[in-house]
């Protein structure tokens, strides 16, 4: 129950303004790095890892709203955890109107609303 809250926060913080797709997307990588060996071995790990995800050290409250977003992201986290992802073997991801640093040395995968994934 933590991992589907912890994932299910990810999604609602970095892609809740996204289609379910988008969604989806966010929480594939998010548990593509749970299977990665030299990441954290638990979703929650995962997403509090030191600024993995710009929501996690933003200053900004990190309560959600109990909203129909929330809800939203509570059952895309549900089915990502049953297997129903994409497929895409995207590990990273970021917004568009930021460059990382890191992004260069990723093959990019493609632009999905408004995220560019990589792998």
């Amino acid at each position: 129950m933590i991992g589907v809250m912890c994932l299910a926060m990810n999604i609602y913080f970095e892609a809740r303004n996204q289609s379910i797709d988008g969604q989806m997307m966010v929480a594939e990588v998010t548990l593509n790095r749970v299977q990665q060996s030299k990441e954290p071995t638990s979703i929650c790990e995962v997403v509090w890892k030191d600024k993995q995800f710009s929501w996690t050290h933003d200053g900004k409250s990190d309560k959600p709203q109990l909203d129909k977003a929330f809800y939203i992201a509570v059952l895309v986290a549900s089915e990502a955890l049953q297997g129903e992802t994409l497929h895409t073997g995207a590990t990273h991801y970021h917004n568009t109107s930021v460059e990382p640093v890191w992004a260069k040395d990723l093959v990019v995968l493609g632009k999905y609303g408004d995220h560019i994934f990589y792998r």
